[in-house]
């Protein structure tokens, strides 16, 4: 069996080191923040090209209070892309804000600058450009038109550490960053977390506020806030990941340029890598209209293989109430009933990108 993401085989190259940050946490005895999670936070923040970092529980919670923090409420709208995780859209109905969606750029999976001015209303007050699949969005310009209309840009980083636009890093471009430290991601926590990280003092206050139940100090609460704060086990064990995380990149990015190799010149749909932007790969999504016959054929012959994602979140029963129908926003339709996701994690081997590639491939011949 070839896994979809081995996590077991990344902790086994790190045992040692993990299991001696743990140790000292447990030593400490400091598991909410702590002098880990305060590490962690400076450590990330600096690797992002940004100035601050605040620890939180999950990504999800990151979007919740970088909204908040950035003013964001009732009667607000939020601009952002259907093709995404859900998170996304439920971090802004938490804030109180309605969705607006704009569709994707079919290329590169991410939002397409050209439809917002569609979507721009005299209520929208920030737009939640995702960095899908680990490839950041077309970052110039949303920030031109954002800037143009007195927006705020929280960039959606979550499955994009490390990745870049013109040599600028993810979450350092916006206002704010939002990151998640889910397992399964790039940089992955033992259980949940996040980070917001930004260069604006004022939203550095409000957010470490807000995160821990919107005291400035212990019993002094100025804020009405949440219990979202990271913990010191987490916060010690992605200070260890995040050293390993520069390599771990690069292994991606080879496993995807493997695949390319495979892909190049058959009728296989294999991701396009911007040229201006450093992709690393936390999804490798090809493209198939037979995607559901190509997953079990690839099942059968004991290949994993996920989907990111099969619906978007405008057809989506949860959201139905937001008022959009089937046929507005083709290209995020298209992408949600055509992508399969490979396996990808940086200890896939040579032989494992050949066996997958060789099936990828006979079932596009099969066609």
């Amino acid at each position: 069996m070839i896994p979809f993401v081995d996590l077991k085989a990344q902790y086994a190259s790190i045992k040692q080191e993990v299991n001696a940050a743990i140790q000292g946490v447990l030593d400490s005895c400091q598991f909410t923040l702590g002098s880990e999670v305060a590490a962690f936070e400076e450590e990330f923040a600096a690797y992002s090209q940004s100035a601050h970092g605040v620890g939180v529980n999950s990504g999800t919670s990151a979007l919740h209070l970088a909204l908040l923090a950035a003013g964001v409420g009732p009667g607000d709208e939020v601009i952002t892309v259907p093709f995404t995780f859900v998170a996304t859209v439920a971090a802004i109905h938490y804030s109180g804000a309605r969705t607006v969606f704009v569709d994707i750029d079919p290329r590169s999976f991410t939002m397409d600058p050209a439809g917002l001015e569609r979507a721009l209303t005299s209520r929208t007050k920030a737009i939640i450009p995702v960095h899908l699949y680990g490839q950041m969005a077309d970052m110039d310009p949303i920030l031109e038109f954002a800037r143009r209309h007195g927006l705020t840009v929280i960039e959606d980083a979550a499955q994009a550490h490390g990745a870049e636009y013109k040599g600028r890093r993810a979450g350092s471009i916006g206002d704010m960053g939002c990151f998640s430290f889910y397992p399964g991601k790039n940089l992955g926590a033992y259980g949940e977390g996040g980070m917001v990280v930004t260069a604006n003092t004022d939203y550095l206050r409000t957010l470490r506020m807000l995160r821990d139940w919107g005291a400035e100090k212990k019993y002094q609460h100025v804020l009405k806030g949440y219990n979202y704060r990271l913990e010191g086990l987490q916060g010690a064990v992605l200070r260890v990941k995040l050293r390993h995380l520069e390599a771990w990149t690069e292994a991606r990015r080879a496993a995807a340029a493997r695949y390319a190799g495979i892909f190049a010149d058959t009728a296989v749909k294999a991701p396009e890598a911007m040229p201006d932007r450093r992709h690393v790969y936390h999804v490798y999504a090809i493209r198939s209209q037979a995607r559901a016959a190509w997953q079990e054929a690839l099942q059968a012959r004991g290949i994993q293989t996920g989907i990111h994602y099969p619906i978007p979140v405008h057809l989506l029963p949860a959201y139905e109430d937001l008022g959009y129908r089937a046929g507005d926003f083709p290209h995020s339709e298209a992408a949600a009933g055509e992508v399969l996701s490979l396996p990808m994690f940086p200890e896939l081997t040579a032989d494992q990108t050949a066996a997958v590639g060789a099936a990828v491939v006979a079932l596009a011949q099969a066609r």
